[in-house]
């Protein structure tokens, strides 16, 4: 049986643009944090999912996914770190799960992004190569890479993510009726803006699942 694609949640940023006491991903939404809300989306899509986050937000992530489901990177920008950034983190996390059916990458801090958009975005993997989620023809997130394309995933290093592997392989984008799938959270107006999504949305996603 083929296995199913992973999701992975790309939360050890520094979120340097956001300005507050607290790390954008931590910032409260009512029901979760910022986080939160998008790991616990990402569990109502029925698709597995692993956490890639730094030792600041690994009791947050731990308090929706189980310890196993969380892998802990040292602090961007740390002395001796290496070569760390989003490509760095994406390795990570196709590396944690080797034998998945392909990978999501979701970024930690796109808390409106719809369970059934990723689902959406998993089942067209098993087509193409590359799957981005976009809405009215923008290009957004999840962005999808299948199995076949782990040996250079997990060589993926620095900031830089998956730009040149999306230009060398056919990449195909996916319409989706979910503006969600732009929006995420840099500034404190980004914040604003989707406290006031959620509020007009009915009850936000309580977590499923706890360490285990």
């Amino acid at each position: 049986m083929k296995s199913s694609p992973v999701v992975i949640v790309l939360a050890a940023g520094l979120g340097s643009r956001f300005v507050g006491k607290q790390h954008k991903l931590a910032q409260d939404l009512g029901a979760a944090s910022v986080l939160g809300q998008t790991i616990a989306h990402a569990i109502e899509s029925r698709l597995p999912v692993v956490v890639i986050t730094t030792g600041s937000l690994a009791a947050e992530a731990a308090r929706w996914v189980a310890s196993r489901d969380v892998v802990v990177l040292p602090e961007v920008g740390s002395p001796g770190a290496g070569p760390l950034g989003m490509g760095y983190s994406i390795a990570a996390g196709v590396a944690a799960r080797p034998h998945a059916g392909g990978w999501l990458v979701l970024p930690a801090d796109m808390p409106l992004v719809k369970p059934g958009s990723l689902a959406q975005v998993a089942q067209a993997l098993g087509q193409q190569p590359v799957v981005y989620a976009q809405y009215r023809g923008r290009r957004g997130h999840p962005v999808a890479f299948a199995a076949e394309l782990f040996s250079e995933l997990v060589l993926l290093s620095g900031d830089e993510g998956a730009r040149r592997l999306m230009a060398r392989y056919p990449s195909v984008g996916l319409e989706l009726d979910d503006p969600g799938v732009l929006i995420d959270v840099d500034t404190a107006d980004d914040l604003a803006q989707v406290r006031a999504s959620l509020q007009a949305m009915p009850a936000a996603a309580s977590p499923t699942r706890t360490a285990g």
